[in-house]
């Protein structure tokens, strides 16, 4: 299934994955760091959401307070909220 999230305070303005049986399938981030944004998706396809978020959560990108990568975890963590609905 795809799902789209809206990132917060970065530079990326968009994230594009998809999840299935709790394994992230694909990921694009559009905008933001190219080589980052495509070296993060490569390294997290494959893994289960629960791990990708305890990796990413709460790294900080300058003086932002966020990042990219603490983004994809908050998206992460909003697509399972709403899956548990």
């Amino acid at each position: 299934m795809e799902y789209r999230y809206k990132p917060q305070g970065v530079c990326s303005r968009e994230m594009i994955f998809d999840i299935e049986d709790g394994i992230i399938k694909s990921l694009q981030i559009v905008g933001g760091c190219d080589g980052n944004t495509k070296g993060i998706s490569k390294l997290v396809v494959g893994m289960k959401l629960e791990d990708v978020i305890e990796k990413l959560k709460g790294i900080q990108c300058g003086y932002k307070g966020t990042s990219c990568p603490d983004q994809l975890s908050k998206a992460l963590e909003k697509y399972l909220i709403e899956e548990n609905k």
